[in-house]
C-alpha cells in the first residue's frame, strides 16, 4: 500500500494594509506640504505665547511713563522706541496683542453661537421661517458691519468687551445665512434620509448628520474673519470706541502715533506692522484650510 503524499501549498501572506495615518501625522503632513500654512500657524502660536507671557517678557510696565524720555526712536534701552509719553513701544505693543486676539477670537465667537445653531434651525426647518429669516438677515446685512458695530457700541456704552459684541453681532448674519445654504445642501444627501426612515429624531439628524458635514465652510469663514475681527478693534480702538486709555492696543497706538506721524513716523511702524501681519496670517491659514477642505483640489 503506497503513502499517499499530499501537498499542502504554502501559506502566502497577504500585503498588509495601509492603515490611515493619524490625524497627528496627517496634521504634520499637511504643514510640511502647505508652507503658506506652517508660516501662518508659527507666526500666531508666537504670538499667543508673546501675549500670554506679556507680563514676564516685556521690559517695562505698559503704563510707565518716562517724561524725560519722549517720543524717543529705537535704542539699546528701548528697542522700539517710546511713545509721546515715554512709555516703551515693545511692552506696550506685547500688551496690545492680549487685547487684539481677545477681541478677535470674542468677536468670532458670539458671532458663531448666534449664527451657526440660526442656520442650521432654518435651513433645517424651512418653509415660512426659512423665509421670515432670511429677510431678516437681508435686513441686517444691508447694514456695514462697522457702522452696525458703532452703533450697538453706542448703545451698550464704549469698551472693548462691548466693541466686540457689536461686530460679533455684525459677524452672525454671515455665518447664518452660510450654515443655511450647506444645510439645505446636506438634509438632502441620501444618508439623511436613511436616517430619518430609521426613525431618528431631528436633533439627531441635526448634531449627528447634518451638522458635522455642513460646518467646514464656516471653519474656513471663522479663520478669515479672525482678521477682520481684528482690524474692527483697531479701527474701533481708533476712534476711541474700543480699547480706553491708559490699557494698550494696537489700534490706539495707531492713533496716538498718527498725530506725531511728522515727528516720530517710526511710531506708527510697529502697530501698524502688527496688524498688518496677523490679519495676512489668519487670512493665508484660512485660505489653506478652504483647499484643505476642498475636495476638488488633488493634493500630492
Amino acid at each position: 500500500m503506497t503513502d499517499t503524499h499530499m501537498t499542502i501549498p504554502a501559506a502566502t501572506t497577504a500585503p498588509a494594509r495601509s492603515l490611515p495615518a493619524p490625524n497627528r501625522f496627517r496634521f504634520w503632513a499637511w504643514l510640511r506640504s502647505d508652507k503658506r500654512a506652517a508660516i501662518s500657524l508659527a507666526y500666531l502660536t508666537l504670538l499667543v505665547l508673546a501675549a500670554l507671557l506679556a507680563p514676564y517678557i516685556a521690559p517695562y510696565p505698559p503704563n510707565e511713563q518716562n517724561l524725560l524720555d519722549l517720543l524717543m526712536p529705537p535704542s539699546q534701552a528701548h528697542w522700539l522706541g517710546t511713545d509721546d509719553l515715554g512709555r516703551d513701544t515693545l511692552s506696550r505693543l506685547l500688551y496690545g496683542a492680549h487685547n487684539a486676539l481677545y477681541a478677535a477670537f470674542l468677536a468670532v465667537g458670539i458671532g458663531v453661537t448666534i449664527g451657526v445653531p440660526v442656520g442650521v434651525l432654518i435651513g433645517f426647518v424651512g418653509g415660512w421661517v426659512d423665509e421670515l429669516m432670511s429677510r431678516v438677515i437681508d435686513g441686517i446685512l444691508a447694514f456695514p458691519p462697522l457702522v452696525l458695530a458703532v452703533a450697538v457700541t453706542g448703545a451698550l456704552g464704549i469698551g472693548l468687551t462691548n466693541a466686540m459684541i457689536a461686530v460679533g453681532f455684525a459677524f452672525a448674519p454671515v455665518l447664518a445665512r452660510t450654515m443655511r445654504a450647506q444645510t439645505l445642501v446636506v438634509k438632502n444627501a441620501l444618508y439623511v434620509e436613511a436616517a430619518q426612515g430609521f426613525g431618528a429624531s431631528r436633533m439627531h439628524l441635526i448634531l449627528r448628520h447634518i451638522l458635522p458635514n455642513a460646518i467646514q465652510p464656516v471653519i474656513v469663514e471663522v479663520t478669515l474673519m479672525l482678521a477682520v475681527a481684528l482690524l474692527a478693534e483697531a479701527g474701533l480702538s481708533f476712534l476711541s470706541l474700543g480699547v480706553q486709555p491708559p490699557e494698550s492696543s494696537w489700534g490706539g497706538m495707531l492713533a496716538r502715533a498718527y498725530h506725531y506721524v511728522e515727528v516720530a513716523p517710526a511710531q506708527m511702524y510697529a502697530p501698524g506692522l502688527a496688524i498688518l501681519f496677523t490679519a495676512l496670517a489668519f487670512n493665508a491659514l484660512g485660505e489653506s484650510i478652504r483647499v484643505l477642505l476642498d475636495p476638488t483640489v488633488k493634493r500630492g
